[in-house]
């Protein structure tokens, strides 16, 4: 058992001990180490001890890779690490100096024992450290350019703020407040956070929406959100008779989170004031100061510039996702043939590309179906994927009787003329009922992937056929058109080549990737097969839009042969 080793228990050992596993999982701690830590033994069994307490002075996690201690407990080796920092269940920090020894008992495995002792470079109370210690100049020059790279890294603005805390908690302060302004000019308390154990916690109780901000208040918050300078706050400040909601809502905020000193900063963005952020202390001792203002102002600005790009961006993808439901058309009912489609927006982009389909009734007998690219994955590539679709419409429509290649020919010399499409590649095809009720395709390929046709009895084969030169080439060669029936129960997929490329494998290996896949899907409702086929086939390191056009022909009608 892990609690008797050399033939005493850990119980028996004065100094503090926790024993891991071979992977750095803790199994067990005694005493000391609970109390030294703060944390009981339930809230440390089964933790990382690596994750769960190992820090550098500012309070962070130390990277996994250049942890001397967790190498030793992998490796099995013996090490020794002097006035390193350990986070306590408080969130405190403790220096300790420690020891790695390989260990070994009974069924449980292999392990070590990992002794933490005091530091003699610790605080005189032991080794306990309120905070982490005042920032140097190059701490700060560090701390502006992570904030930097860690704000302009995301177009998320709740993963923004979250970061903006993690940023300044407890590295600056011990608890970070962001009040962000509305496009209707309206309060949000967006964040209230505070870090427990090295996790960053949301006092979700304090956050929601705000009071309006008063025109003339000369209360810190309320000139933080017009837009002035940084200032100081205290409990002091909102200890008066408030003079507005917020003023109120601020005095609750320093009487929930205990907060004896703050500072308050506008966040400003390249017009307009976004909102605010306040830093507050308090479990550590020391106030902030006016030496401390142009740091915070420095952290604000760098998070106005991001905040705008996320804003930015979220409004442009609610545009796109506007155009998007827009753009995308209803399939129509053809009688006996099940059809369905997907569209899946490129992951990095403006949920909106160039990938389209389309279906619509050429006569009583006949319909057409139409999928295809235009270059680009961005609200251009949608504006000029709209006019290949409309257009398309309109020259099919003219000419009902007119072959798929015929109709291509003609969209070919108008793309021409459509700055928004450099170039693009489609399928357009007719699809008939004959007399023998069994129906019957025609298409013509402009320099798409080939359309794929599924037999009910799990046969897969690609309509390489009907190879033409894709759109917007400006060059002139004849299209040709072929014509095939579709059996019984055969499903027919048209899809884009987001679905089978990828930037680490050759098309070959998406479209046989396809092919195997929808081989296996092929008694799946069509819904299910289309869903199933996105899910497995479609590459994670995918970055394009993907759009799916699937049809599936009704069995043949008993006593028909």
């Amino acid at each position: 058992m892990w609690s008797g080793v050399l033939g005493v228990t850990l119980e028996d050992v004065r100094t503090a001990v926790v024993v891991v596993e071979g992977g750095g999982l803790i199994v067990s701690a005694n005493g000391a180490a609970q109390s030294v830590l703060g944390r009981s033994l339930e809230e440390l069994v089964g933790q990382d001890f690596h994750d769960l307490l190992h820090r550098d002075r500012h309070g962070h996690a130390t990277p996994r890779t250049r942890c001397q201690l967790r190498s030793a407990i992998l490796a099995g080796g013996t090490e020794h690490g002097d006035a390193e920092w350990f986070a306590r269940g408080d969130g405190t920090l403790v220096q300790m100096s420690w020891l790695v020894a390989p260990c070994s008992s009974g069924p449980e495995g292999s392990g070590a024992l990992v002794l933490l002792y005091e530091s003699k470079g610790g605080a005189p109370d032991g080794g306990v450290r309120e905070v982490p210690a005042p920032l140097t100049e190059l701490d700060r020059l560090a701390l502006l350019a992570e904030t930097t790279t860690q704000l302009t890294s995301t177009l998320d603005v709740e993963e923004a703020l979250r970061r903006l805390a993690a940023l300044t908690v407890p590295r600056l302060a011990d608890w970070a407040v962001i009040d962000l302004l509305t496009e209707q000019d309206e309060v949000r308390r967006a964040l209230v956070a505070e870090q427990k154990g090295g996790i960053l916690v949301e006092r979700e109780d304090l956050q929601g929406p705000m009071p309006p901000v008063p025109e003339e208040s000369p209360m810190p918050l309320s000139r933080a959100l017009r837009g002035a300078a940084s200032s100081l706050a205290g409990p002091a400040t909102y200890q008066g008779v408030p003079d507005s909601g917020i003023a109120v809502e601020q005095g609750r905020l320093f009487t929930e989170t205990g907060m004896h000193s703050a500072v308050i900063a506008p966040i400003r963005g390249l017009r307009d004031v976004l909102g605010a952020l306040t830093l507050g202390r308090s479990k550590r001792p020391g106030a902030f100061t006016a030496a401390d203002l142009p740091l915070l102002e420095d952290i604000t600005r760098r998070a106005g510039l991001a905040l705008d790009n996320a804003r930015l961006y979220q409004r442009q993808r609610k545009v796109a996702e506007t155009m998007q439901r827009h753009l995308l058309p209803q399939l129509p009912t053809v009688p006996g043939v099940d059809m369905t489609a997907r569209y899946v927006p490129a992951p990095h982009a403006s949920s909106v590309g160039g990938d389209w389909y389309d279906a619509f009734a050429l006569t009583d007998i006949a319909h057409a179906l139409a999928i295809g690219d235009v270059v680009g994955h961005d609200l251009d590539a949608a504006a000029g994927m709209a006019q290949v679709r409309n257009m398309l419409r309109a020259f099919t429509l003219s000419h009902p009787e007119a072959k798929p290649s015929a109709v291509v020919t003609q969209l070919d010399n108008a793309v021409k003329h459509i700055a928004e499409v450099p170039m693009a590649t489609m399928i357009l095809a007719t699809l008939t009922r004959g007399d023998d009720e069994l129906w019957q395709l025609c298409w013509t390929n402009a320099g798409h992937p080939p359309p794929l046709l599924v037999s009910y009895d799990g046969r897969a084969r690609y309509l390489t056929d009907a190879h033409g030169i894709l759109l917007g080439t400006g060059m002139i060669r004849p299209r040709p058109d072929v014509f095939t029936v579709l059996p019984p129960r055969t499903t027919l997929l048209l899809y884009t080549d987001g679905l089978v490329e990828s930037p680490h494998n050759s098309i070959d290996h998406g479209l046989d990737r396809l092919r195997r896949h929808a081989a296996s899907l092929a008694h799946r409702p069509l819904d299910s097969f289309c869903d199933l086929l996105l899910e497995q086939v479609r590459p994670d390191d995918n970055d394009d839009d993907v759009a799916m056009l699937a049809l599936r022909t009704p069995a043949r009608e008993s006593g028909r042969q």
